[in-house]
């Protein structure tokens, strides 16, 4: 048997359907935008049919007129010409009676593409295994990484064309013109999402404060904020500290107004039934996955996260409370080598599921010894590696909590030291003790 021939059994993919799509594209460039949303080059198994995806994929985006003689132009350009190059555009014109079938032709590329690139991580995963890279443990996580990134349409070992980014980032500025929402999901609370551009997909945010500030309850604030202004996505909320009943009592009395001690005590009036009910079934129409093992690692939540459907954000509660991969727990010393992992790893996460997480971290004690107890990045327990792996770093503090007579009464300040997307300051909340809520302030607060 021929070698080509050979070569050509081994992986699956329709030279007919790469073909008919490309004839498609130049003979009317029309259907052009339509397969641009289905397929990328590396979905063209032939090189000289990738190379004309690639030229009439970057003419698209630059808004170039798409034929025949043009196209044959930028192969020219590009150095990707051969001496058969005019003759094969005019043959796919020619053997390309219509564009009508175009869809189900990128279609049957697509399926083609996806099986080669499951065989692709089959054998990489096979390979692993007679290597014996790493343990078992570890040997599932990278298997499950390879399969999740085919799920998401991204090989994982490819890399973009600058110019498909090109493209996404002049969407969004287009969007940030015409004067939209951030382009993040909202926090719920307009001060902070000026200030932050909202929450972005892949960022890890980090919300950290002493005990007793309000983590949880403004971290639950968001979720809550998230899950109801979009139902159709998916909030993960992983407790490592309270159980799901707790957390969902929270979520009531935040929604539903209801004073969190009455619900601790079941101390309820008539009119507190009646908001619950309310509460329950607003939390019942949004999508709010709990888990509430406390032995969880960044690689099991992982795992979780990718086997939901639409995940729109994550929330941690807290990061030194979670466990480092294998479960071994670190003392002293390598206690910050832990941390220093987990929080590379939850970055990690939130570039590949591509959401933001939301992850809180307790402070260490530094602040009380100071005159202003406001907490500062030097804070954050065993850092160092959490500032540096964190997109924004917002700190929750409340002078009440330290000053009794304070002018601040009910009020909560979330500091935002650190934001890679724009600039830092502070913000001024209002704090609701008896429904461990924050809602805005109405008057604008001051820069510092």
């Amino acid at each position: 048997m021929p070698m080509d021939e050979l070569l050509s059994r081994a992986m699956p993919h329709s030279p007919e359907a790469e073909q008919a799509v490309l004839g498609s594209m130049l003979i009317d460039a029309d259907c052009i935008k339509d397969v641009m949303d289905r397929l990328q080059p590396q979905d063209f198994y032939l090189r000289q049919n990738r190379e004309i995806f690639e030229t009439i994929y970057s003419m698209f985006i630059y808004s170039k007129p798409i034929d025949g003689v043009t196209v044959a132009r930028e192969m020219e350009k590009a150095g990707v010409y051969r001496e058969d190059t005019r003759a094969y555009l005019l043959q796919l014109m020619e053997v390309t009676p219509t564009s009508a079938n175009v869809l189900e032709y990128a279609g049957i590329i697509r399926d083609k593409a996806l099986l080669r690139s499951m065989a692709k991580a089959a054998g990489d995963i096979a390979a692993m295994v007679q290597e014996g890279v790493g343990n078992a443990g570890e040997i599932l996580a990278s298997a499950e990484q390879k399969i999740y990134a085919i799920r998401q349409g991204r090989g994982s070992q490819e890399m973009t064309h600058v110019g498909v980014v090109v493209e996404e980032v002049m969407d969004q500025l287009a969007k940030l013109t015409a004067g939209a929402e951030p382009p993040g999901l909202s926090t719920g609370l307009s001060a902070v999402d000026r200030k932050i551009n909202g929450l972005n997909k892949s960022d890890l945010l980090l919300l950290a404060a002493r005990p007793g500030m309000g983590k949880t309850s403004m971290a639950l604030n968001v979720a809550l904020s998230v899950a109801k202004a979009t139902p159709e996505k998916t909030v993960a909320v992983f407790s490592l500290e309270m159980s799901k009943e707790q957390l969902v009592t929270r979520l009531l009395a935040n929604e539903g107004l209801i004073e969190n001690t009455r619900l601790a005590t079941g101390n309820l009036r008539e009119s507190d039934w009646e908001k619950i009910a309310q509460a329950a079934s607003v939390l019942n129409r949004t999508n709010i996955r709990i888990d509430d093992n406390p032995l969880l690692t960044v690689a099991d939540m992982n795992a979780k996260c990718r086997r939901l459907e639409n995940l729109g954000l994550v929330v941690i509660d807290y990061l030194q409370l979670m466990t480092s991969a294998g479960g071994r727990s670190y003392s002293g010393e390598n206690r910050q080598q832990a941390v220093a992992d987990i929080s590379r790893m939850l970055k990690i996460m939130a570039k590949e599921l591509q959401v933001p997480v939301l992850c809180l971290s307790q402070l260490s004690r530094a602040n009380e010894k100071r005159e202003d107890k406001r907490p500062m990045l030097s804070d954050l327990r065993e850092s160092g590696a959490i500032e540096q792996d964190a997109d924004i770093v917002l700190f929750l503090y409340r002078d009440d909590y330290y000053n009794e007579d304070s002018e601040k009464r009910n009020i909560a300040e979330c500091i935002v030291a650190k934001n890679r997307h724009g600039e830092t300051g502070k913000v001024e909340l209002r704090w609701m003790p008896e429904y461990t809520a924050f809602s805005t302030l109405e008057n604008r607060y001051e820069e510092e």
